[in-house]
């Protein structure tokens, strides 16, 4: 068989935020694609499930859990699975959380939180394992942005505040890390089935102007973002860096749709 620049064999991804919603479905996706993936997050239970979906691919796995507001248990996760693998080649940034509010109602302290863990948590996870990558001159790390990274969401200031930041800061690092092979970029993805958008936009209102402004009339399902993520982790897209690649079925395209 043809080597696919597509292929992940050999690889050790780390996903961060890996054990639920879009860092499981990527973290089983690039295992399916031949990494090696540790999928992390702050539930020791959680991690403990995802880690065995990827064991059951016939991949290599860790059982760490971690927290992005603490600096020491990210270095944790890059100690261990350089012990165990040698190297992280792939980082994947996928923790994260959104909070609705108007934002005269909206308290300093959770928009502290909100950013420290979407915004500053990325910037830690990179920190920590884009100097392991200097210091190999290779990695690939993919920061998940969102809709929010370009427009206005109805009540969600703080949301989208820190992932237009996630996308500026994608953008920051992918020039100053291209000198030592580092590619850094992030997937903003549309709007897709899970069972939190299932309880909040399925018959709502909200719900409905998404459908009438997303041209594929339908919300996405989170298969359809590992595509996007093997890409940008393989060696396809050794000349792709500080991109956002968008997942969303024609959203951000939308216009005047009939």
């Amino acid at each position: 068989m043809a080597y696919s620049r597509l292929e992940l064999n050999g690889k050790l991804a780390v996903v961060i935020g890996g054990t639920s919603g879009i860092g499981r479905t990527i973290a089983r996706g690039l295992a399916e694609a031949g990494a090696d993936v540790v999928p992390t997050a702050r539930r020791r239970e959680l991690v403990d499930a995802a880690a065995a979906e990827v064991e059951a691919l016939g991949r290599k796995s860790l059982r760490l859990a971690s927290d992005v507001s603490d600096h020491t248990s990210l270095q944790n996760v890059l100690d261990a699975s350089v012990r165990a693998f040698g190297k992280v080649d792939i980082l994947v940034n996928s923790a994260g959380f959104n909070q609705r509010a108007p934002t005269l109602d909206f308290s300093e302290q959770d928009w502290n939180h909100l950013l420290d863990t979407n915004l500053t948590g990325t910037l830690r996870a990179c920190q920590v394992f884009g100097r392991h990558m200097i210091e190999r001159r290779y990695g690939r790390i993919i920061n998940i942005a969102s809709m929010g990274s370009f427009l206005a969401l109805f009540e969600v200031a703080a949301y989208c505040a820190s992932k237009a930041g996630v996308a500026s800061l994608t953008r920051s690092l992918a020039i100053e890390w291209a000198r030592h092979q580092i590619c850094v970029n992030a997937i903003a993805p549309g709007y897709f089935r899970t069972p939190l958008t299932e309880k909040l936009l399925a018959g709502t209102a909200r719900g409905k102007e998404i459908l009438m402004r997303t041209p594929m009339q339908r919300y996405g399902e989170l298969e359809e973002l590992v595509g996007a993520a093997i890409f940008l982790a393989s060696d396809a897209a050794s000349f792709v860096t500080g991109t956002t690649l968008v997942v969303d079925g024609g959203f951000l395209a939308s216009g005047v749709n009939q």
